[in-house]
């Protein structure tokens, strides 16, 4: 297998959303979770996502899991690596954007790494360096109130240089549209200055593009699905690629019971919540039980397990803003979001057991405890549910499973019905 792109992702939702773009791009992609183990059979492909749950992680961690992701890649042809990030650039001061962009440039031996999280289609756009969330800035947007990297500054010039060992620049929308050549001279600008890295614009889909067939001549670059949109577009545009994108759903429908997991706290995912209530059974976790080992996880299978046969039922462990604020006052915060990941991976586990083979699951953190969970060691690629979320089929996982993972502010307002609805 020779591949035309290789690609690192720092959740396993993000990466769902990054080999759907591909895949919808015309590039035949896989995802798996984790370095593939040898003898795990992967068909064909022209990109592989490798899926780490690197995001929220000591740094150090981060960076030596992203290395061993890259060597990998790099062994099966990939002369482009993508680390792929969230399109709100979760990261903290401390990492771990800046530590695992610096150790890859460094393996790599880049000159300016290119940096961006735009994503129009999603409404994430980059205008003089800052990162937009709709119409508002990143730090006036839900996303400051994220409960393991809240988002304080829109600047990602600045974001980027408290983390990173190396000068940032930036290469701005004016030097954007005026095409690929142009960006090339100022990037050759910034590295005569010693600049490692550049944010770079982007409001429309055709600044993705041009940013593509830059980035396509160097071996790293950083960013969300945009920027793995216009990489496939370039590779596809010269000849580098085939257009011919296949798709998981031609295979057989799975059937049987099927379950909802929501984990996330997002704005999106509360309001989906909600909507689910109008049409499917809900069960709200009490978090206090999960994190005092009351039998929480065990409440929500006895009450899931009688009613699976009706149809499908979601299990919610999301809070609001201010009820995560005060459990993480009570338990603190790193010991609450693992003790209600890994409750939320028990009930997973549980559900597949009790014959549950169409799953799905809100919120990176929980979509990573589930998926670790139950041993899962890659996808296919299929239908797209809303944008940047497919139906995947699990690939070696020892029986046919359809999945949805959801980063948390994904989807519209019927997001679960949409799911099942695509779910055979």
């Amino acid at each position: 297998m020779t591949l035309s792109l290789g690609c690192i992702a720092d959740d396993y939702t993000g990466a769902s959303d990054l080999a759907n773009t591909l895949t919808r791009a015309g590039l035949r992609t896989v995802q798996t979770i984790g370095i593939p183990a040898d003898d795990l059979a992967l068909p064909d492909v022209d990109a592989v996502v490798v899926s780490l749950k690197s995001r929220s992680i000591e740094a150090g961690l981060a960076v030596s899991r992203s290395r061993a992701a890259e060597a990998w890649l790099r062994g099966r042809g990939a002369s482009h690596v993508l680390f792929k990030i969230c399109s709100t650039f979760d990261s903290t001061d401390a990492g771990n954007i800046g530590p695992v962009m610096d150790a890859l440039r460094a393996d790599g031996g880049e000159g300016v790494v290119l940096v961006t999280p735009a994503f129009p289609e999603t409404g994430r756009t980059v205008y003089q360096g800052n990162l937009f969330v709709g119409a508002v800035p990143l730090n006036e947007s839900p996303l400051k109130d994220h409960p393991l990297n809240p988002m304080h500054d829109s600047n990602l010039v600045r974001v980027l240089a408290r983390q990173s060992r190396t000068q940032i620049g930036l290469v701005d929308l004016a030097t954007v549209t005026r095409g690929a050549d142009a960006v090339r001279a100022r990037l050759a600008e910034l590295a005569g200055k010693g600049i490692g890295a550049a944010i770079i614009d982007a409001v429309f889909d055709r600044d993705l593009e041009t940013i593509g067939l830059v980035a396509a001549g160097h071996r790293l670059s950083v960013g969300a699905s945009g920027i793995g949109l216009g990489l496939a577009r370039a590779l596809v545009s010269t000849g580098k690629v085939k257009s011919a994108a296949t798709s998981a759903e031609a295979g057989a429908a799975v059937g049987g019971p099927a379950a909802c997991l929501a984990g996330s706290c997002s704005q999106a995912t509360l309001r989906q919540i909600a909507n689910a209530e109008k049409v499917m059974p809900v069960l709200h976790l009490d978090p206090d039980r999960i994190l005092t080992g009351a039998g929480e996880a065990q409440r929500a299978l006895d009450w899931a397990r009688p009613r699976l046969a009706e149809g499908p039922v979601l299990i919610a462990s999301s809070s609001t803003p201010d009820q995560v604020a005060a459990l993480q006052a009570r338990h603190g915060r790193d010991a609450a979001g693992h003790a209600i990941e890994q409750a939320m991976a028990d009930i997973a586990e549980s559900l597949v057991k009790s014959g549950v083979r169409r799953l799905v699951v809100a919120g990176g953190e929980t979509s990573g405890a589930v998926v670790d969970r139950l041993r899962i060691p890659g996808f296919l690629v299929g239908v797209e549910i809303a944008a940047g979320v497919p139906v995947l089929r699990a690939v070696g996982a020892g029986g046919d499973m359809l999945l949805a993972l959801k980063s948390g502010n994904f989807g519209g307002a019927e997001f679960f019905t949409d799911a099942l609805r695509l779910m055979r």
